[in-house]
């Protein structure tokens, strides 16, 4: 099935839907269409981890991922988007090394994964998996001991993976915890040792199976706020949800999935005001995107102002466009 390149760039304004006509009509064994690539500014860095015409079939028959291609670019926040179920898990378990595709590749800084000893301790220092379920990545006795393991378990020298510990356990905040047995963590403290867990091997790309999933508001601002972080360090840093409002306010960069196939991938704008798209994903519209369009209709706002990602994007909009100082008010 080929995929299909717009070469369009991500407006200022609101982003036409794509009609029916754009639409290729025939998937891979009833599965969904693959619709279009968007490029946007990310599409232009080199992909630091790409996958290339990858299908994953489970030893029971399941094919969860189906002549799949996308690409991470480097630098960027990456969403991986779609419903339960639609391959995102064995995506990155692909990206990791712990699973090979059954066919195609996938390739790290445009090398081919190899699948040595040796080339799969590098490749999961320079690739960070985070699990969904922490406890499926915490086993040591204390927070401290569980992030030495990955270092002391690579021969680091002591006195180095001492000292990049206690640098980790700063940067994560986790200082107050460092002594305290895991099994006594919440579950959003164990996602945070697990990112640490993962960072002090010092990654290059940092993907987080559905971090936020089981967080309560405040939980999921804090791990959010970590993951800005260490972004701005200099890491590629993807993650995979079925939140379409997480989607739209923290990505550069949006690839959504349905049944083990890329549906689209562009900016998270252009991608997230697409109603076909949506529809065929199986994803619902953003909430800001809605109120941004009823305002539009109703003449509130001007429809050629920049879709919101965020409350504090719709608030200043609205302050521009109706409070005291706007053009045309008394």
């Amino acid at each position: 099935m080929g995929r299909r390149q717009t070469g369009e760039t991500c407006p200022a304004g609101p982003v036409p839907p794509i009609t029916t006509g754009d639409l290729q009509t025939e998937g891979l064994d009833g599965r969904a269409p693959t619709v279009q690539l968007l490029q946007d500014d990310a599409t232009t860095k080199p992909p630091v981890l790409a996958a290339q015409d990858v299908t994953f079939t489970y030893p029971d028959g399941t094919v969860a991922l189906h002549d799949l291609t996308l690409s991470l670019p480097e630098g960027s926040r990456v969403v991986i988007l779609g419903v339960n179920g639609c391959g995102k898990t064995t995506l990155f378990l692909n990206f990791n090394g712990i699973l090979r595709p059954t066919e195609g590749a996938i390739s790290i800084s445009g090398e081919p994964l190899r699948y040595g000893r040796q080339a799969l301790r590098e490749l999961r220092r320079r690739v960070g998996l985070v699990f969904q379920d922490p406890d499926t990545q915490l086993f040591a006795a204390s927070v401290r001991q569980d992030i030495s393991f990955g270092p002391l378990n690579l021969g680091w020298p002591k006195e180095d993976v001492r000292a990049k510990v206690e640098q980790v356990i700063e940067d994560t905040g986790l200082t107050e915890l460092a002594d305290r047995p895991t099994h006594l963590l919440s579950h959003g403290q164990k996602k945070r040792v697990a990112i640490a867990g993962v960072l002090v091997m010092e990654p290059e790309v940092i993907i987080a199976d559905e971090p936020t999933a089981g967080l309560d508001p405040e939980m999921t601002r804090r791990l959010l706020d970590l993951l800005d972080a260490l972004h701005r360090g200099g890491r590629t840093i993807a993650i995979s949800t079925h939140d379409v409002e997480l989607a739209l306010a923290w990505s550069d960069h949006v690839v959504v999935m349905s049944q083990g196939q890329v549906l689209a991938q562009g900016h998270p704008v252009a991608v997230l005001t697409d109603d076909v798209l949506l529809r065929e994903a199986r994803l619902l519209q953003p909430i800001l995107v809605s109120v941004y369009r009823q305002l539009s209709d109703a003449g509130i706002l001007p429809q050629s102002a920049a879709v919101p990602r965020t409350a504090s994007d719709l608030a200043a909009l609205l302050a521009r466009h109706t409070g005291p100082h706007a053009s045309g008010a008394d």
